[in-house]
């Protein structure tokens, strides 16, 4: 199977991306021997997953168990509303139950929400336990699996509480992709856009050449898009693995727009990607009036996200002071001062400080 390589000196794992044929899913073939390589000196694990991964995660759990590691399950609700801290301390409470020591693997099997819920566990539990991700959505494959963030929601923010801690290993079954629900599949090509914008103006080239086949899902396509994606975040996290240059904020393209929708919206009304993408097209015409791009960069990227069905405006009214009053608690922001990962072309942006509010007001005001 591909195997990607993230080099972080003592701290360097690899993502398998495993085929996506049918029995692949059923059996798990290389599964519990992928794990152990991640974690030679581990014998017991926790398996998180959700209501919705329940099947998986059973599997993952046996697979395990069958190797010889010592077991056990810990379902979460499925949805956003999922990261917040009452989940997290169930997690505390199953680790507990298990008799957790710092060799005690913590399994994330799911989306984005229980890669972050499950990580943060990972992260927190005896200052600190290996952790091997198993997305089982787009969005988790290629963005938030990779990199080591984790964290949960807070009422006044998203991810407010969290912490860097890098997996050990990614183990990426593209079987998933074949069962995810649409809405959610489409969701995960936000963040596929946002890499083509960010990094690959080359990619986004061929996200456009390519759009349907790439929303149709199919299996040729979507598995260099999922490596591609991953190959890019890696070398970003490579680079500036705790955001001390600045050089990892720019994978928060649309993020600080896309939070304060999820926020005001109610955590789970819209779905992470929508979000960004409603988000992307903000920070595309805010960089506009900032005369960074021109009309046409801003007409590519609207259509390319049209053509993978996701929204580029808001479905309901939100109010500007009240967005823009999230916004400054972003994590990105100094002094509530407003800052923004801006393009400049295709394949790059940068991040811009101090963005007059009133040109921020003007964008959230006009569609």
């Amino acid at each position: 199977m591909p195997t990607l390589r993230i080099n972080l000196g003592s701290r360097s794992y690899d993502i398998a991306i495993v085929p996506r044929e049918p029995e692949l899913r059923r059996t798990l073939p290389g599964f519990a021997e992928f794990v152990r390589h991640a974690l030679p000196k581990s014998t017991a694990a926790l398996v998180v997953g959700d209501t919705n991964t329940q099947t998986y995660v059973r599997e993952a759990e046996a697979a395990l168990a069958a190797a010889g590691w010592r077991t056990a399950v810990a379902v979460v609700p499925a949805g956003e509303a999922a990261k917040c801290l009452a989940q997290l301390a169930n997690l505390y409470d199953a680790l507990y139950e298990l008799t957790a020591d710092r060799q005690t693997a913590v399994i994330a099997v799911g989306g984005g929400v229980v890669g972050d819920l499950a990580g943060l566990a990972a992260a927190t539990y005896n200052r600190g336990l290996p952790l091997v991700m198993v997305p089982t959505s787009l969005l988790a494959m290629v963005d938030s699996s990779v990199g080591g963030k984790t964290a949960i929601n807070h009422p006044k923010g998203k991810n407010l509480i969290g912490a860097f801690h890098q997996p050990r290993g990614v183990w990426i079954d593209l079987a998933h992709l074949t069962t995810l629900p649409e809405r959610e599949y489409l969701s995960g090509l936000a963040e596929v856009v946002k890499y083509g914008v960010i990094l690959d103006g080359e990619f986004f080239a061929f996200l456009e050449a390519q759009a349907t086949q790439v929303r149709d899902r199919k299996s040729a396509v979507i598995a260099d898009v999922v490596a591609r994606c991953c190959r890019l975040k890696a070398d970003i996290v490579e680079r500036d693995e705790f955001e001390t240059t600045g050089l990892r904020a720019i994978l928060n393209y649309g993020h600080t727009f896309a939070h304060a929708y999820e926020t005001l919206a109610g955590y789970g009304t819209l779905l992470h990607g929508e979000a960004v993408a409603i988000g992307m097209m903000d920070a595309a015409r805010l960089a506009q009036r900032l005369q960074m791009v021109d009309a046409d960069f801003v007409e590519r990227q609207r259509r390319l996200l049209e053509a993978f069905w996701l929204p580029t405006a808001p479905l309901a009214e939100f109010a500007p002071d009240e967005l823009i009053a999230v916004m400054r608690c972003d994590k990105k922001a100094t002094d509530g001062r407003l800052r923004f990962i801006l393009p400049t072309r295709l394949g790059e942006v940068k991040l811009v400080d101090e963005v007059p509010e009133t040109l921020v007001r003007s964008v959230l005001e006009t569609r």
